[in-house]
This record gives C-alpha cells, structure tokens and sequence, in this order.
C-alpha cells in the first residue's frame, strides 16, 4: 500500500510539474500585481472608467490642461525613478511641465529631426550593419529584442555624435539599455555599475566638445549626459527595440502577412497598417499616469480633484471601439483611420506626446524591409504587451530554403524552452520584482527629490530634511 500511494504521489507530482506552464506563470503574474499594489498603496483613478465618459472621454481627459503633473505627488514615480535611474530628474518623460520640459522637449525633437530619406538610409544602414555580422547560411535562433537592439544603439549614436558608432560606443549603449528594460520587466535587478559606465563615456565626449547639437540651456554637463543617456540611449533604444520585437514577431505568427509586406518593396502603406496594427495590439505603453494640478470640471461627470493621480490604460483603451479586437487584422485599417480610432501609439499631442512619434514609423519600416529582405521570420512563442522573453523566432535565410525537418525539429525546441523558461521567469520576476518595489519604496528618489527641490530642478532654500 504504501509503495503505491508514493507512486501515486510521484504521478501527481510529475502531472503538477509538468503542466505548470499552463498555470503557474499567469498566477504567479496575478499575485505579483496584488503585492506590488499593496506595497505602493492604492493609487490611481484608472482609465478607461466607466464613471467618467469610459473610452469615449479618454483622450478628453488624458489631454486637459489640468492632467499635466508628471513626477511630483505620485509614489509611481518613486518606482520608475527607480528604474530609470540615473539622472530620471532630468529624463524629458519625468519633467514636470514648465520651462525646464519645453526647452528640452524643444531640444529633443530638434536632434530627432531630418528628412525621411535621411532617417530611412540611417536605419536601413545601421540594421545591414548588423545583419552582416551574422552567419550567413542556416536557420538560427535569435531573441528578437536582442538582434535589434545593437541597431537602434548605432542609430541614435549616430544622431547624437554624427558619426558611425565605434563597436565599444555601441557595447555601453546595449548594455546599459538592457539593464533598464530588463530591470523595468523585472527579470534582474538593477546594475547600476553598467549605466554609470555609459555616464562616464558621455561627460567625457561632452568635456571633448564631441556632441555637434545645441544641448538644453540651464543644465550642468551632468546633466547633459542624463539628457542624453535617458532620452537616447534608454529610452529611445528600449522602445524601438522592443517595437521591432513586436512588429516581427507578429509578422512571424502571421506568414500571409510576412509574406505580402516581404514582397512589396514600395508598399508603404500596407506595411504601416500592419505596423498600425502591431501597435494597437501590443502598445508599447502599458499605463502612463499623470497627476492633476487643478480640479478637473468636465460636463456629465464628477469632478476630478487636484492633486489626483490618473492612470491611462493603453491597453485597455486600444481594445475598445473594434470588432474582433484580439484578432490581429491589418486589414481593418484599409478603412479605419488611425486618427479617428481609439489608437495612439505615441500617446496625444496635448499631453506629452513621444517625440519619435515622426522618426519611428519611418526607422521602422526601413529596418523591417531589411531584415524580411534577408530572412524568413518563424516562431511559435507565446506573444505578449511585455514580452519579457524578448521574442525568441528562427531567422531562416530567404534565398536558400531550409532543411524542413530541422525547421520543425528547432521550432519545436523553442516553443519547449520558451514553455519551460515561462515558468523559471515568473517566479523570477516575482522575488526580483518585490525586491525592487520595496526598494524604491524605501529610498524614494522622486519623493526625496521633490522634497529638496521645486519643479524645475532648483534646490529650495530651505529644504526639507530627507
């Protein structure tokens, strides 16, 4: 009896393991938003809300004059502070609005600009630049985020410095742009050794005279090298890798869809529907929240108070107002007008829109032609808003078709891994993920600087302790 009821212990116990990639990762998802909910408090009037308008009123609400504090009076900010560190008191996405933010709003989107065959040969460049260090014969496993990242690091070097970027340039950028992001999906704690390497780098370019752009007035060379470290060489690398993560990992779930955009050379405007698409799917924003600086009186709803922190569901907001809205359709935008849909990918121009909202979708398409024009994209992983497995897919050379049965034997190999890892990653983003919450909790970066300084940056005379 006793033998028997141990290997029935066993049986169940293989059963559990084994089908714990079905279930264990998405709990262990769920229990890590209800801990870190906890630790920073109830926070946020969350939007979409049905109270205020629902969909119809977002973009009312997320735009009004009065929903323009960022950073001050938010324990959220405290949390990305944290990751963003160092220098988020002078990143252009945690500014508060004033002075300060239009001068280096004005700055940025004056170094972004350019034509759009200039942006297109830069990114087209940048990207054969680093295809061709890859093998050039069989099918390969790659992460996606991971292929594309040294591309966009080269490209925002080269806006920055106006040169091509040297090998060792383009090493600190990634590894301090991994750092963050994969802080931010708490897949490992935080390095700051790896970020402050690339500080140093840029003071001592800065001290050389080696950026050609007119950098933001009234900032110390510190400073400067936080502007340039988050805004370029964070912020701008993580996003667009993780958008061409997205956009050829969907691509490689749908072949049709490859195929067409693979084949029209010149088809711009099919390729920015399914870009449009990927975007309205996998929003490259989860929430933003913004704290209001004065009540918010709107017809028809309650008022809003001042000194409310509001958070805007992307995700959320993108999957209303559409038929079949999880269903990857490009073709609905054939008719569909971006402008008119619930759809804003770059956020809204009357509060804090992205300032690549012109550059990406150009960068983009050129970086895509490239890689399709060399490789058939494969993959059968799992395709989430956070894809914190950073897309893993086979790169299986266009002209020169593959061997079938190790095409299935590798495909086959990665969804396993992929379901395996899945599990492991959870866990991790769960103890690693707590950690840094409570962290950022108790140093409280923004809280302590708000506390020593006004909106602008400048200490207060008299400041609060600590």
């Amino acid at each position: 009896m006793l033998r028997k009821s141990t290997a029935a212990a066993l049986a169940a116990g293989g059963a559990v393991l084994l089908s714990s990639p079905a279930w264990l990762p998405g709990r262990v998802v769920r229990l890590r938003m209800r801990l870190f909910a906890r630790i920073n408090g109830d926070e946020g009037l969350p939007f979409p809300h049905e109270t205020y308008g629902g969909a119809e009123r977002f973009e009312e609400i997320y735009g009004h004059p009065a929903a323009n504090g960022r950073s001050k009076g938010a324990a959220l900010s405290d949390l990305f502070w944290y990751w963003l560190a160092p220098g988020a008191d002078i990143h252009q996405e945690h500014l508060e609005p004033g002075p300060r933010y239009d001068e280096v709003s004005r700055r940025t989107l004056a170094l972004l600009s350019g034509t759009s065959a200039e942006l297109s040969d830069a990114a087209a460049r940048c990207t054969r630049r680093v295809l061709d260090a890859l093998p050039a014969d069989g099918v390969r496993p790659v992460r996606l985020r991971d292929l594309m990242m040294p591309v966009w690091a080269e490209f925002f070097y080269t806006l920055v410095f106006q040169e091509e970027c040297p090998p060792e340039a383009r090493k600190l950028i990634v590894d301090n742009a991994e750092d963050v992001v994969d802080a931010l999906k708490c897949t490992r704690l935080r390095h700051m050794r790896r970020r402050d390497r690339l500080t140093r780098y840029l003071l001592r370019r800065l001290a050389a005279g080696d950026v050609p752009h007119e950098l933001p007035a009234g900032l110390t060379r510190r400073q400067h090298a936080y502007y340039l470290q988050g805004t370029f060489f964070n912020t701008a690398v993580v996003q667009m890798s993780e958008a061409m993560a997205h956009l050829l990992l969907a691509l490689a779930h749908h072949p049709d869809v490859q195929a067409r955009v693979a084949s029209g050379t010149g088809d711009d405007r099919y390729l920015s529907h399914v870009m449009n698409e990927t975007f309205r799917l996998f929003p490259l924003f989860g929430v933003a929240h913004r704290v209001t600086t004065a009540d918010i009186d709107l017809e028809g709803m309650p008022r809003i108070p001042s000194g409310s922190v509001l958070t805007f569901s992307y995700p959320d907001y993108h999957a209303t107002g559409y038929p079949d809205p999880e269903r990857f359709d490009p073709g609905r935008w054939e008719t569909l007008s971006a402008k008119e849909a619930h759809h804003i990918p770059f956020g809204i121009a009357a509060n804090r829109p992205c300032p690549a909202w012109r550059l990406a979708p150009i960068a983009m398409r050129a970086a895509t032609r490239e890689v399709l024009a060399r490789f058939e994209l494969d993959s059968p992983v799992s395709h989430t808003r956070s894809i914190p497995h950073r897309a893993p897919c086979l790169l299986l050379p266009r002209h020169r078709p593959a061997d079938p049965r190790r095409r299935r034997v590798l495909r086959t190999a990665l969804a396993v891994r992929d379901r395996a890892e899945d599990v492991g990653r959870s866990l991790t983003q769960l103890v690693l993920g707590t950690w840094m919450v409570l962290d950022a909790h108790r140093t409280r970066p923004a809280t302590r600087f708000f506390a020593a300084h006004d909106t602008e940056g400048c200490p207060l005379r008299h400041a609060p302790a600590p």
